[in-house]
C-alpha cells in the first residue's frame, strides 16, 4: 500500500478508535476498558453510509483511482444481501435463494456492470471494517478498482450488536474499459 493510501487509513482508523472508546469507559476486572457494542440508530444512516463514501475517495486518490459516487440501487442491493446474511447466519456472497452478486444488481435495476462486493460479519464499526478490508489484497483490489465509479454500501445489525457490512461496486456500461477485467468479489476474511 503506498504511503498515502496507509496516512489516509490509519487517520480514518484513529477517528474511529476515537469515537468508539471513550477515555471515561468502565474498566474491567483487567483494568482495560470494557468492550462497547457499536449500535446504529436509524439516525446515523446516511452519516455512515457518506462516511464510508469520503473515507474510500480518500483511499482511491491516494491509489490514483477516480472518485465513486453514492448509489441508491446498489445500496438496495447491499442492504437486502446484508439481511439475507444475518438470516443465513454466514457471511458469503450467495443469497438464499442463490442469487449471486450480480443477480442482486440486476434486481434492483442498476444498469451498469458490478465491479465486485465486499463483505463482513462483525462487531466493529464501518471504519474498523473498512480498514480490515483494506488489509486483504482480494478486498483492497475490489475497492481500488480503477473501473469502478458507483458504490453501494449498507449493513444489518441484529439485536446482539452483530453486524453484516455489504459494499458493492459498480460501473456504469459506458464507463466500462474495453479488455478491462474487474477483481472478482471477495469477501472479508473477518468473520468477527
Amino acid at each position: 500500500m503506498n504511503r498515502r493510501a496507509f496516512v489516509a487509513l490509519s487517520a480514518a482508523a484513529a477517528l474511529t478508535a476515537c469515537t468508539t472508546t471513550p477515555t471515561d469507559a468502565p474498566l474491567g476486572a483487567d483494568g482495560k476498558p470494557k468492550t462497547r457494542i457499536y449500535r446504529i440508530g436509524p439516525a446515523n444512516a446516511n452519516r455512515i453510509q457518506f462516511r464510508v463514501l469520503d473515507s474510500v475517495n480518500a483511499l482511491r486518490q491516494a491509489s490514483g483511482a477516480a472518485p465513486l459516487k453514492m448509489n441508491a440501487k446498489l445500496n438496495a442491493a447491499a442492504a437486502t444481501h446484508a439481511r439475507d446474511m444475518s438470516v443465513q447466519n454466514r457471511p458469503w456472497h450467495f443469497g438464499s435463494d442463490g442469487s449471486s452478486p450480480i443477480d442482486r444488481v440486476k434486481r434492483v435495476g442498476y444498469s451498469g456492470r458490478l465491479v465486485g462486493e465486499t463483505i463482513s460479519e462483525t462487531y466493529e464499526t464501518e471504519l474498523q471494517t473498512l480498514s480490515a478490508w483494506m488489509e486483504e489484497a482480494h478486498t483492497r483490489n475490489v475497492i481500488l478498482d480503477p473501473t469502478a465509479r458507483d458504490l453501494g454500501f449498507s449493513w444489518h445489525q441484529e439485536s446482539n450488536g452483530k453486524i453484516w457490512w455489504t459494499m458493492v461496486m459498480g460501473t456504469p456500461e459506458l464507463a466500462a474499459t474495453p479488455g478491462t477485467i474487474a477483481a472478482a468479489p471477495a469477501e472479508s476474511t473477518d468473520a468477527g
